[in-house]
């Protein structure tokens, strides 16, 4: 790229990290191109009827709200104390600044990266060296018709999240017996129970995978259908050794999470509601005859075999990054994780605390072997679950730092 010419970036992504990146470019006056392979906020939409813990305050930024309310002065926002549900912040923010002047013309929906490389070199050539920097990126793109084609970009901003792709049920993080061939009859991500998936669960007995957040939202969803569908039963497997599957943070200020905590563990440890709740339990195989046709679900419980015989399966044990993505590029990746190593190293410094105390691991943390490529919001994470928005808009203001070389770079104060 010569010298006197701005760098190409290329966002993926348009959720809520990548279209508050783009913007950050914009307000930079930086070329930006944004590649989205479903809808504006494709995840949040997939869960879109899951309330937020966290309130619109720390969800949003002041630079958002601003190109926001350019456009519509008087458009309005949820309270800053608002926990919004997906659907309610995708429309009240996502949308609206997609929409905004600012993005104009740089947004590309239903286009999806396959694959990204470096234009004349192959992964392990020049390894650690400045020279793979000189030559821009190499992206090959889908349209929403099947067509393909390749564009380059001199940076790119990978925040693709990681919700797409789904973690395995078997004992060691691999596959059960059997779940490979019962995949698609498996529901891994959030469903709606109580909306459009409600016929699909109703009156039906539901085997139910997971000790975290949406597992617990799941089984709160399904005690209230169960209380509209009296047959509707829910059998809770865990692999914790907790009779209360859902640790709760002590003077939790997320007011929300410690709402839902107290419910699923209710839930767990009552004997009069339609969930039996099974810890210590491993998953070793699972039988479907199809759609329809129920599953079986062998494990072992306390180190003792069962078999229960649902209608339906819901896994909810967790997702991991797309790391296929940029198998090309030179990324030094968590053996843990799956993040980039420096801020994984980073994080780690902080194991077991509460998410909401893990300060910004710094711009420094953010770089890859591979020359101005650089994994933002959740997918940054990997694996760790501590997350928050707010940590990807102070990573945007940090890799942004990096890309214009000035340290006192911050959008976000001057709104």
């Amino acid at each position: 790229m010569p010298k006197n010419e701005q760098p190409r970036i290329a966002v993926l992504g348009a959720g809520p990290i990548g279209l508050e990146a783009a913007l950050y470019a914009r307000r930079l006056d930086l070329p930006i191109t944004v590649y989205e392979r479903g809808r504006i906020g494709e995840h949040m939409h997939r869960w879109g009827h899951v309330r937020l813990f966290s309130p619109f305050g720390m969800n949003s930024t002041p630079l958002g709200r601003a190109a926001i309310q350019a456009d519509k002065s008087k458009h309005e926002f949820p309270t800053e104390t608002d926990c919004t549900t997906g659907r309610e912040h995708i429309a009240a923010y996502l949308e609206p600044l997609a929409k905004c002047d600012a993005l104009a013309n740089c947004l590309r929906t239903e286009t999806q990266v396959l694959a990204i490389g470096r234009r004349g070199f192959l992964k392990h050539e020049e390894p650690g060296s400045a020279k793979r920097g000189q030559q821009p990126f190499r992206l090959l793109l889908r349209d929403k018709k099947g067509a393909e084609r390749s564009e380059e970009a001199d940076i790119v901003l990978d925040c693709t999240g990681t919700y797409g792709r789904h973690r395995w049920l078997g004992d060691g993080g691999i596959p059960a017996a059997g779940e490979l061939a019962a995949e698609p009859q498996i529901a891994y991500q959030l469903d709606d129970v109580l909306g459009d998936r409600k016929a699909h669960y109703a009156g039906k007995t539901i085997v139910l995978i997971g000790s975290g957040y949406s597992a617990a939202t799941t089984v709160c969803n399904l005690a209230a259908l169960g209380d509209q569908v009296v047959e509707t039963w829910v059998i809770w497997l865990a692999r914790t050794t907790r009779s209360q599957p859902i640790p709760r943070v002590a003077g939790d200020p997320l007011k929300e999470r410690d709402r839902l905590a107290v419910k699923a563990n209710t839930l767990a440890t009552r004997s009069d509601g339609n969930v039996e709740f099974h810890p210590q339990t491993v998953i070793e195989a699972i039988e479907t005859a199809g759609p329809d046709k129920g599953f079986k679900v062998s494990a072992r419980c306390a180190g003792k075999v069962r078999t229960f015989e649902p209608d339906r399966v819901i896994a909810h044990v967790g997702y991991t990054p797309d790391t296929d993505l940029y198998r090309e590029l030179q990324i030094h990746e968590c053996y843990a994780s799956l993040g980039p190593m420096s801020l994984a190293a980073s994080l780690l410094k902080h194991a077991g605390a509460d998410c909401l105390s893990i300060p910004s691991q710094g711009a420094a943390t953010l770089r890859n072997p591979e020359p101005n490529f650089y994994i933002l919001g959740t997918k940054s994470y990997g694996r760790n679950s501590n997350f928050l928005l707010r940590a990807g808009f102070e990573q945007i203001r940090e890799v942004f730092t990096l890309i214009s070389g000035k340290s006192e770079l911050d959008l976000y104060k001057k709104r």
